[in-house]
């Protein structure tokens, strides 16, 4: 069984980093063709944890981000194409939500998968946005 691996960025090596950074480029950039600045300045904040699946390499990825009003952002969520359909992607989020733990937690979620996140207590707010060129829902989950 694949590894779940979770770092702060001060525990990530620079080639560990590399390829989480890679793995969210490949699914982001490449396979959903949207030039944007991927590398935002915020993976290596203290409060940055990064979560990922390693199957050899990290086959699927998210971070929790320290907002400054108190909340949680999870974000990034991604899965290399060849391992989904395997629940890397529901492990990842509730191994965050573990460590979230009671505090509230927001995401930017792509439409199509609003009802993934729902599934964890996450609830939308506000319309749909569009970001990168892809429909968006914020959506929340309270204590």
């Amino acid at each position: 069984m694949a590894d779940l691996r979770v770092a702060g960025a001060n525990a990530l090596g620079a080639a560990e980093l590399y390829e989480l950074l890679r793995l969210r480029v490949d699914v982001f950039v490449v396979e959903q063709e949207c030039a944007y600045p991927e590398l935002d300045g915020r993976d290596l904040e203290p409060g940055t944890r990064h979560f990922w699946v390693h199957d050899g390499v990290p086959v699927a990825y998210l971070r929790t981000l320290a907002e400054p009003d108190g909340t949680v952002r999870i974000g990034r969520v991604c899965t290399a194409k060849q391992a989904r359909g395997l629940g890397h992607g529901r492990r990842l989020m509730v191994a965050a939500l573990d460590e979230v733990g009671v505090r509230t937690c927001v995401l930017d979620a792509q439409t199509y998968v609003v009802d993934f996140y729902a599934s964890f207590g996450f609830m939308v707010e506000g319309d749909e946005f569009i970001e990168d060129g892809i429909p968006h829902r914020r959506m929340r989950r309270s204590p």
